[in-house]
């Protein structure tokens, strides 16, 4: 019982990190046991993923109805979009500049890589007319993002307008919500363990060497990614929401190495929504409305990397590079970045429809993804922790401009 209270005494970031180094040091001393403790990694993502999608649909309506103003929604919902479209365009083109100056795709091998077709972009057309779901439980069984967004603001609205006769029924998502919140609580008390299993199959199954093997391009990731969080993030912290960076980046230590450990935007929202309230002292009708959004649409860490990526294939392939190409890789980058799912590797599968409006064809495509596919899934958990940042930002900064940002809770010290 004292070893018990003793291990929930520690914070948990400090467990988290504690997992890590023993997820390394298993993956590097003993790679082949790694794979026997795989089911624990396997059991925390699916714990998470499970409560995504309510999370989304109760909180985002929670949220709303708590807001009691369906203009001040509005407000919130511009702001939101708007710096969430700003990080994006800057981090397409902080990868595009980390590309030009690493240059990686100099004299990359791609002749040697296997082919492999990505299939049909999805159209934006597309894009837009599946927002709205045919079937809200179809939406919820597929984990659907912006199907669910659009259904929990719906119902938000409604609730709101419906006045007393809506009363109750806000009661009862604002009790659920909470509940739901209690329960990632409890399913984050057990990160220290999947982080340790989910890091050690990664680095056993594609050592060290993965780093080495695509080196310029891992080295392009990491800067373009620090880039992101310390340049990017810091400035918006410090010249838009008027705040110190410290605690910030000491707040939300937990959400980025989940971020790093899962490589998944989604499978970081319960975390983020907690270290949001607890550490940052957002309040909740924010952080339960501005997070999922994000988890659909911010995607810096994506963004970055499309634009990184899409310039790789240009130098590998010795295509020219015009202002006109740049202007394009820019452009639908951002877009591609918007639209993709907040899974691993989802951003390779928007490659196709920015190489395709520079004139790439989509049998060099192939090669450029078979070429980089094998060593995506450590590239991805890089990249995802920009995207993790850059939504926790946004949160940070909106509720300051709401004034729904407790600042003692922002200023004090997470627990040592």
């Amino acid at each position: 019982m004292h070893m018990i209270r003793g291990w929930f005494a520690i914070a948990l970031w400090k467990r988290v990190l504690g997992g890590l180094a023993l997820g390394l040091i298993l993956a590097f001393v003993w790679p082949s046991a790694a794979p026997s403790v795989a089911f624990l990694g396997d059991l925390f993502v699916r714990a998470i993923r499970m409560l995504v999608a309510p999370i989304v649909l109760v909180t985002i309506a929670a949220g709303i109805t708590s807001l009691a103003d369906p203009r001040r929604l509005g407000s919130l919902g511009g702001r939101t979009i708007g710096l969430f479209a700003l990080t994006t365009a800057i981090a397409v083109s902080v990868g595009m500049v980390v590309a030009a100056l690493v240059q990686p795709g100099v004299g990359a091998p791609l002749g040697t890589a296997a082919p492999h077709a990505l299939g049909e972009p999805v159209t934006p057309y597309q894009q837009l007319v599946g927002i709205i779901p045919l079937n809200i439980f179809e939406a919820l069984a597929k984990g659907d993002m912006l199907a669910l967004i659009f259904v929990a603001i719906l119902t938000g609205v409604g609730t709101v307008v419906a006045g007393e006769a809506g009363k109750p029924f806000a009661a009862f998502l604002q009790s659920a919500s909470a509940v739901l919140l209690k329960i990632v609580g409890i399913v984050m008390e057990a990160t220290p363990f999947g982080v340790f299993a989910l890091i050690a199959n990664a680095v056993a199954a594609n050592g060290a060497a993965v780093f080495v093997n695509v080196g310029w391009l891992a080295l392009a990731v990491v800067i373009g990614s620090l880039i992101q969080i310390v340049v990017v993030h810091n400035l918006i912290l410090r010249l838009l929401a008027r705040l110190p960076v410290l605690p910030f980046f000491r707040g939300i230590v937990d959400a980025l190495v989940v971020a790093f450990s899962t490589s998944s935007s989604s499978a970081t929202l319960p975390v983020a929504m907690r270290v949001a309230e607890n550490n940052l002292g957002i309040s909740r009708p924010i952080f339960s409305t501005v997070l999922p959004l994000g988890a659909s649409i911010g995607k810096d860490g994506t963004a970055m990397y499309v634009g990184l990526l899409s310039m790789f294939a240009l130098q590998a392939f010795g295509t020219p590079l015009s202002p006109a190409v740049y202007g394009l890789v820019l452009l639908t980058g951002a877009l591609a970045a918007f639209g993709t799912a907040p899974v691993p590797s989802a951003s390779l599968f928007m490659l196709a429809a920015v190489l395709s409006a520079v004139g790439v064809a989509p049998e060099q495509t192939a090669l450029v993804v078979g070429f980089v596919l094998p060593f995506d899934r450590l590239l991805d958990m890089t990249r995802t922790v920009p995207s993790a940042c850059a939504n926790l930002t946004v949160a940070t900064t909106v509720a300051r401009w709401e004034g729904e940002l407790d600042e003692a809770v922002y200023r004090s010290r997470p627990e040592a």
